[in-house]
């Protein structure tokens, strides 16, 4: 879902970015590296999505953020992009002049790309994990339980952590705002790995396999009836996923997730390296990947 939306979103915009232009209005933004960062309005912003996508009856839109991006001078714009395919985060970059959009990633450059954001992760992760504390390689996987994309990832992953045994596995939450009960499903998890580390494995697979079933409507019901089948006490771990420290606890691995650059799920990230579109990665090279990432540790 995440690759096929993509890739409208980048056939969509290059067709029409050449005659695109965005009206910038000052004084939004901050310096970043002694660069000031211009942001557009969202009145712009959301006039340039309809003159992109206003043809396209299928296709609706949410802006999501507008900020300073991670590179001086250019200003990042996350959008929430619906067609019948399903929903993505799309992300696009406009220049200190106000008259261009550049889509694509920003990807990590130097020696050694992968060091800080690996740092940040060692740093920040919370959530439950699998495998040795001391792995030479730890990989993190950013999910959303409502996500269909990271349900279908999951055989790939088990996969992956079946054949690194010595490599530590961590998930953390980032439920997407486009999914109703993402939020729910991502604090009853939460309670789950807190009360159990073992029972969170079982309750996630087990949310994942009836995913289809959970509404908004039933999420209470049918997540604390998943909490129960993996071996916690539902009725506590439902009380405890209505609580503030809990929505914190999301919050934070949101944040997190947002830090490292997270747009979509599932996301996983090797030693620091993000991968995309897993399930449609071969196990043999995410294999490669951790084996690669555990002798560059040595």
């Amino acid at each position: 879902m995440r690759s096929s939306i993509k890739l409208i979103l980048i056939f969509l915009l290059t067709c029409v970015l050449a005659a695109a232009q965005l009206t910038v209005e000052k004084p939004a933004g901050k310096p970043v590296s002694g660069v000031d960062v211009v942001l557009p309005s969202e009145t712009t912003v959301d006039s340039f999505m309809q003159q992109t996508f206003g043809y396209e009856s299928q296709v609706s839109w949410k802006i999501s953020s507008i900020k300073p991006a991670p590179v001086p001078g250019l200003a990042q714009v996350d959008v929430i992009l619906a067609s019948p395919q399903g929903q993505q985060i799309s992300r696009f970059y406009v220049t200190a002049d106000g008259e261009h959009a550049v889509i694509g990633d920003i990807i990590p450059f130097g020696a050694r790309p992968f060091d800080p954001v690996k740092k940040i992760l060692e740093k920040g992760i919370t959530g439950p994990s699998r495998g040795p504390k001391d792995a030479a390689v730890t990989i993190v996987e950013f999910g959303d339980l409502q996500c269909p994309a990271c349900k279908a990832a999951q055989p790939a992953i088990e996969a992956l952590v079946a054949a690194e045994p010595k490599a530590r596995f961590v998930f953390q939450n980032f439920p997407l705002e486009m999914h109703n009960w993402a939020a729910k499903g991502a604090a009853y998890a939460d309670c789950v790995g807190i009360a159990s580390n073992e029972a969170f494995w079982k309750f996630v697979a087990k949310t994942y396999e009836t995913q289809a079933d959970i509404t908004a409507e039933n999420a209470d019901e049918k997540l604390t009836a998943l909490a129960d089948g993996a071996g916690v006490k539902g009725a506590d771990i439902a009380a405890c996923a209505n609580t503030p420290v809990t929505k914190a606890h999301v919050d934070a691995s949101l944040a997190l997730g947002k830090e490292v650059n997270v747009t979509g799920t599932p996301t996983l990230f090797i030693n620091g390296r993000s991968v995309g579109n897993i399930s449609q990665v071969p196990t043999e090279s995410l294999k490669g990947l951790v084996d690669f990432a555990a002798k560059d540790a040595k």
